[in-house]
């Protein structure tokens, strides 16, 4: 399989749409981080889905720069940020839908592949109507962490302001 590069990293402390059908989401910010700690059958510490459930299947998520261009080449959506689609670990290079159901490793870290983060109704929202219909298929992959380590991205963007992980708590 192909190297990936990690061209950004977020997490988020709260949940905006999970839980939240027929309502309006919460606006818990996705924090662009430099570095991000993964637990082992936990999920990424200080994101919202650190220590969900057993054995839950998105741990951490990946989602495609290239995939992210696209659609906003597509829906006219210029400037826009990576962090709209929610994903942890935005990637480069690789096609993510291959490494479903695939043991994988980046950066030391070794993950399993469980699925596509199938696009809800709520991406027409973050991003613009048909972003839903843009995404089916390509929406990113779910992935259980395997093993404890750090990924790291290659900087910051210029829109994202430097932020530790002590200053989300």
């Amino acid at each position: 399989m192909a190297a990936m590069e990690i061209c950004y990293l977020f997490i988020s402390t709260g949940h905006n749409f999970v839980g939240h059908h027929g309502r309006e989401p919460d606006a818990y910010p996705m924090v662009e981080m430099l570095e991000i700690e993964c637990v082992a059958g936990r999920g990424i510490r200080g994101d919202r889905y650190f220590d969900f459930k057993d054995d839950y299947k998105g741990q951490i998520t990946f989602f495609s720069l290239e995939v992210f261009e696209e659609l906003c080449n597509a829906l006219h959506l210029q400037p826009c940020s990576p962090s709209l689609a929610r994903r942890n670990v935005i990637t480069q290079g690789v096609d993510l839908n291959e490494w479903i159901g695939q043991e994988f490793e980046v950066k030391g870290v070794r993950f399993l592949g469980m699925e596509e983060c199938r696009p809800c109704y709520w991406m027409d929202g973050a991003f613009a109507p048909g972003a839903q219909e843009f995404l089916k298929g390509r929406g990113g992959l779910r992935a259980k962490i395997l093993t404890d380590g750090k990924l790291r991205s290659m900087k910051l963007s210029s829109r994202a302001k430097s932020t530790s992980r002590a200053e989300l708590v």
